[in-house]
């Protein structure tokens, strides 16, 4: 799989926001890899130091009646499947990610889709 975004670097975008969303009422769920290094089938790793080629990773966010999964590939796009409610669930549409930064600014836009304003909510 071709190297778009650094997934390291990705990560730290998750990780700049966990402080925030966990005020606001949410349970962020630790980050896991998988590794394409790994005979299939890959097994999560919760340890980034076990993890060899990293080709992914993800993270699960719930809470105010919402659920959130996000997977970022390293070829610049994301699995993005989400629950509001009973007539509001599926699959978020993403566009190609081309930086840690870019991935930021998604993940921003997601979380605000399932969960709404998380100023308002922690407010």
């Amino acid at each position: 799989m071709e190297r778009v975004i650094d997934l390291d670097m990705a990560v730290l975008e998750v990780e700049r926001r966990r402080g925030r969303w966990e005020d606001a009422g949410l349970t962020v769920e630790p980050v896991t890899w998988r590794d394409e290094a790994q005979e299939w089938p890959q097994q999560l790793e919760l340890d980034r130091a076990a993890v060899v080629d990293p080709d992914s990773f993800g993270v699960v966010l719930t809470g105010l009646g919402g659920e959130l999964s996000v997977v970022l590939f390293r070829g610049g796009w994301a699995d993005v499947d989400y629950f509001a409610g009973i007539d509001d669930s599926g699959t978020l549409p993403t566009s190609a990610i081309g930086s840690a930064a870019a991935f930021g600014d998604q993940l921003d836009s997601y979380v605000a889709r399932v969960f709404g304003s998380l100023a308002d909510v922690a407010g």
